[in-house]
């Protein structure tokens, strides 16, 4: 007859099998601090695994003799609730979780001291913005209640936060709040806001009319090379944010591949899309970065930037206008690039109208120039950066883009440096795009100006135009055909009636439009159309990446050095006639078709 084990004996045995699994077991668990629903999954497999061994060395030792069935359900229990309560317990200490516990407060402590902070958004994205102030001990705002989008949620408590109203009730919920003396002194939006339906740049405006500061979290753009979202600090909400968007899906290892330790160079650095180029690109820790341009005050202005934010980045400064091909070609073989962006390029419509010749010189010109330098160079990869404006140009500037688009395909002649286009639509914010216009003329007390009531536009914000064009150069580089320039298209959603814009930025600024702004219709400038395509009648696009799409088109003509020679003659001579006639004609050959001759010269009466 086996001998029976005694009580100390049963204990020792399953304490050491409970610490060999435990051990096995430990790299799946979190830090204590951290402990989660996973974490607490993994104890329970530890825990039942321990009793089933336990049962069976027993049962090989003593056929289980004197061992009580329920003691085995009895010490699952205890081992779970003895190893998950530990964990519990470190992480309350951790997320100061009984600083809300009242009965442990006086009564000056339950006050709040922070400024209250009104929550807006879907209770599970305001559970995770809780547990990470908590996580941070960050006491900068007092979380007062939650004002989600289903009116479900309403009366539940999330983290020790009330869901207060749905979004529907909103101005309900302030008034509450104004009555129970707790009126925020701020609201965040936790989710992107043209998502949360129902809200609108009324509500925004009549909020920032109260006092109100609007704020959101960083946007997956703006966190997209960071490793946390408590790295970026709530920011201000702008009226980008009324555009809803979805979240760009970027491919971080093919971008990182292309940068990390590579020599880059940008022309048109201090413009709005270079220098958020400079930025990003140094994020992903680029060997060089090489910051080219024209204007001497933006030049000085992202060097100084990039000095303070990236100190230990090797960069240098180059000021060098693209059209100057022998100071070009002496930059790029001291520089020696392995990347060039292009971004340099005269960009106002209005403008370059009324003054053609210049940009020729630059836009076309200066894009033969920059892709001469490179391949003289030895540069791996070319990208320009176009415009929706060069498809079926009614403007200079659309033309210029237009023909810029075709010297990168002249370009690829075969093995060496890829080139690549990237066009895309309207940025918003960028300089002397409508929105900061828009803003003056609102701070002025108006009239805000709008073209055409019906005029339509693409937007894109700075940041996602510019990951785009890195994820874009990224796929460029992954490919295998080497034997024609590809041209990328960015998606851009639905278009935006400017009109609806200014209303929007007018009620966002807490004003009435046609009341205390008025907005006045200018009618079209010359060569504005309606409305802009991102494609030709020539043209398909194919999937290639998300949000990008690659134009398949066949230019009828191959541009040549004689093509551009030409027109760069009558540019420096400066035959505004000419030059606009020789333009048109050139972009009417690339897309195979014939220009009518009447729009493109004017005919004197002498």
């Amino acid at each position: 007859m086996l001998p029976t084990l005694e009580l100390l004996q049963l204990i020792g045995i399953y304490t050491a099998l409970a610490a060999l699994f435990s051990a096995l077991f430990r790299r799946e668990l979190s830090p204590w601090r951290y402990v989660s629903i996973p974490d607490a999954m993994v104890l329970a497999r530890t825990a039942f695994l321990t009793a089933g061994v336990f049962l069976l060395v027993i049962f090989v030792l003593t056929r289980a003799e004197g061992l009580p069935r329920s003691a085995l359900a009895m010490a699952v229990v205890f081992q779970m609730v003895g190893s998950m309560g530990a964990r519990i317990a470190r992480r309350t200490l951790h997320e100061h979780a009984l600083d809300s516990f009242a009965p442990l407060k006086t009564i000056r402590d339950r006050a709040p001291q922070a400024p209250a902070l009104l929550l807006i958004g879907p209770p599970a994205l305001a559970d995770s913005y809780l547990r990470d102030v908590a996580r941070r001990h960050d006491d900068a705002w007092t979380p007062i209640g939650i004002v989600g989008p289903d009116a479900r949620d309403v009366g539940q408590q999330v983290r020790g936060v009330c869901v207060i109203e749905s979004l529907e009730n909103l101005q309900e919920a302030l008034t509450d709040l104004r009555r129970w003396n707790r009126y925020p002194r701020a609201v965040l939006f936790l989710d992107e806001p043209g998502h949360l339906k129902g809200l609108t740049a009324d509500h925004l405006g009549q909020l920032k009319n109260d006092g109100i500061r609007l704020l959101r979290l960083p946007s997956i753009v703006e966190f997209a090379h960071k490793d946390g979202m408590s790295l970026l600090p709530m920011r201000e909400i702008s009226v980008e944010e009324l555009l809803a968007r979805d979240p760009i899906e970027l491919d971080r290892m093919a971008v990182g591949a292309l940068i990390r330790g590579r020599r880059i160079l940008i022309t048109g650095a201090g413009g709005s899309i270079g220098s958020e180029l400079a930025r990003q690109v140094a994020t992903f820790q680029a060997g060089h970065i090489t910051l080219m341009d024209f204007s001497e005050t933006s030049l000085f202005e992202i060097d100084r930037e990039m000095s303070e934010t990236f100190p230990g980045l090797s960069r240098s400064a180059v000021l060098c206008d693209v059209r100057q091909s022998n100071r070009l070609q002496a930059a790029f073989n001291k520089e020696k690039p392995d990347l060039v962006f292009h971004a340099a390029a005269l960009k106002h419509v209005s403008m370059v109208e009324r003054h053609p010749c210049e940009g020729v010189l630059t836009n076309v010109v200066g894009t033969w120039n920059v892709t001469e330098a490179a391949k003289a160079c030895g540069a791996a990869q070319m990208i320009l950066i176009s415009t929706d404006k060069a498809v079926d140009p009614s403007n200079v500037m659309g033309a210029t883009k237009r023909l810029a688009e075709a010297v990168i395909q002249a370009q690829q002649v075969g093995p060496g440096t890829r080139f690549s286009a990237v066009r895309f639509g309207n940025v918003l914010g960028s300089a002397g795009s409508v929105v900061p216009i828009f803003r003056s003329q609102i701070e002025r007390g108006g009239p805000v100006t709008v073209t055409h009531e019906d005029i339509e536009r693409f937007f894109m914000t700075i940041p996602e135009a510019t990951q785009l064009v890195l994820h874009a150069t990224a796929t460029c580089a992954e490919g295998e055909d080497a034997e024609h320039a590809r041209l990328f298209l960015l998606e851009m959603g639905e278009p935006v009636r400017i009109m609806d814009l200014a209303r929007q930025m007018i009620a966002l600024s807490g004003r009435t439009p046609g009341r205390d702004i008025e907005i006045e219709v200018t009618g079209l400038r010359p060569g504005e159309k309606l409305t802009e395509a991102l494609l030709d009648e020539t043209e398909t696009s194919l999937p290639c990446a998300p949000k990008v799409m690659e134009v398949v088109s066949t230019s009828a003509l191959r541009i040549t050095a004689n093509h551009l020679r030409d027109l760069e003659t009558l540019a420096e001579r400066g035959d505004v006639d000419e030059v606009r006639s020789k333009l048109f004609d050139i972009v009417a050959q690339v897309r195979g078709e014939k220009p009518p001759v009447p729009a493109l010269r004017v005919v004197s009466n002498a």
